[in-house]
């Protein structure tokens, strides 16, 4: 039997930090960074960040902002009032949700926010729905807030959308929260208007709050275009949270700037647990996040360009693998083959079984970062962003063919 000394030994880290899974995303991210910077030549698909500049606009705003002693010093924990304000303008221009500047909060990026949503609104036993395949914070979040995630799998069938069969099936009456993504990290996937209307319908029917990250709203391609799921369905009441922010949109993945929006009650409290956790987002960020917003979006644009140029490459590519099938991604920017043609194969002496362990073999093998399936609830799979340089996109996805077509 222990001694009260070696059981305190045993909880130096508590359990529930210490059964925390590391962001799948970042940890590909770092190691590609760590061999590259012992010198090889990785080439890093992992990373959901555009390989942009920040506009210089927005940069400039920074720069003034740096030299004005009003910005070194504490501001009010929810955000610049300004800042507030111009969000919720934007949020009527890009989204078409009618909001008050009191319903905004501003964060430390859009995770932040979602962190926030969900120590807002769950108590222990709130059952979160989260369709799979999902971005990996969902769950985990979710989890740290005291709720229990519920996956729905979705695959190639249905474009990666969950149907409101699959939703009514994983609902209980400990059901809280709906987590609703359009477009989708990590499949590229747009809900139709139908759909959302659909799926709105059902979590108005059913009393279910929906959180909807909208990071993604001004990556659509081929006509497809994005739908705000609250804008759309006003039966849905004030049992909504919207989650953006400016990383992804205007190429300010490091400024961290994000906001959360919901009803007044809710930003409050989330607000209130910002004042305790980190007060105010530094100054700087947020005005050059001002300048993001209230400008135009022509750089968005640009990229946008550059993206779809870029999906289109990548998904061709993939498909040239034998034993690999990849839908186009309609939003985002980021593909995600099915692989599971090529586990149980010899590849250069090694089978592997698992997506990690393709994944594993791939940077081992061919310097190619990529990450596993199994970080989204899919296992099978694995995601590339494509928001990296055309030239080596190019080499990196030829390297993979190189590879994978050794499979026998």
């Amino acid at each position: 039997m222990e001694t009260p000394l070696e059981q305190a030994a045993l909880r130096r880290v508590s359990a529930r930090l210490g059964s925390l899974a590391p962001s799948a995303t970042l940890a590909v991210d770092a190691r590609a960074k760590a061999l590259k910077a012992s010198g090889e030549n990785v080439i890093g698909f992992g990373a959901g960040e555009p390989d942009f500049p920040t506009p210089p606009a927005i940069v400039a705003a920074a720069v003034a902002a740096c030299e004005d002693p009003a910005n070194h010093r504490y501001t009010p924990a929810g955000g610049l009032p300004e800042l507030k304000t111009a969000v919720a303008a934007k949020t009527l221009r890009d989204s078409g949700l009618e909001v008050d500047p009191a319903q905004v909060l501003i964060t430390n990026g859009g995770k932040h926010a979602i962190s926030n949503a969900f120590a807002a609104l769950l108590d222990p036993g709130d059952e979160v729905i989260v369709p799979a395949p999902y971005w990996t914070t969902y769950p985990e979040s979710a989890w740290l807030a005291g709720g229990t995630p519920v996956a729905i799998p979705t695959d190639e069938s249905t474009g990666f959308k969950v149907t409101v069969k699959q939703l009514d099936a994983a609902w209980t009456p400990k059901t809280k929260i709906l987590v609703f993504v359009s477009p989708s990290n990590p499949t590229g996937a747009v809900y139709s208007a139908t759909e959302i209307d659909a799926i709105g319908a059902w979590a108005a029917e059913r009393g279910v709050w929906v959180l909807c990250d909208e990071i993604y709203e001004h990556l659509t391609y081929d006509g497809v275009t994005f739908t705000s799921l609250p804008a759309r369905v006003p039966a849905l009441g004030d049992r909504w949270v919207v989650v953006n922010g400016v990383a992804k949109t205007y190429a300010m993945t490091g400024w961290r700037v994000g906001w959360m929006i919901g009803p007044p009650d809710v930003v409050a409290a989330a607000t209130n647990l910002q004042s305790q956790q980190t007060s105010n987002v530094a100054n700087v960020s947020q005005r050059a996040a001002l300048a993001a917003v209230t400008g135009d979006l022509t750089a968005v644009a640009e990229m946008r360009t550059a993206f779809d140029r870029r999906r289109m490459t990548m998904t061709s590519m993939l498909n040239e693998i034998d034993g690999v099938s990849c839908l186009l991604p309609e939003g985002a920017f980021y593909c995600f083959p099915n692989v599971s043609g090529l586990l149980g194969r010899s590849i250069r002496g090694v089978t592997p079984t698992s997506s990690a362990e393709l994944a594993e073999l791939a940077i081992n093998e061919a310097k190619v970062a990529v990450v596993q399936g199994e970080a989204f609830g899919a296992p099978g799979y694995l995601r590339l962003s494509y928001a990296l340089g055309d030239d080596d996109l190019v080499e990196g996805v030829g390297r993979l063919q190189s590879l994978f077509g050794e499979a026998v």
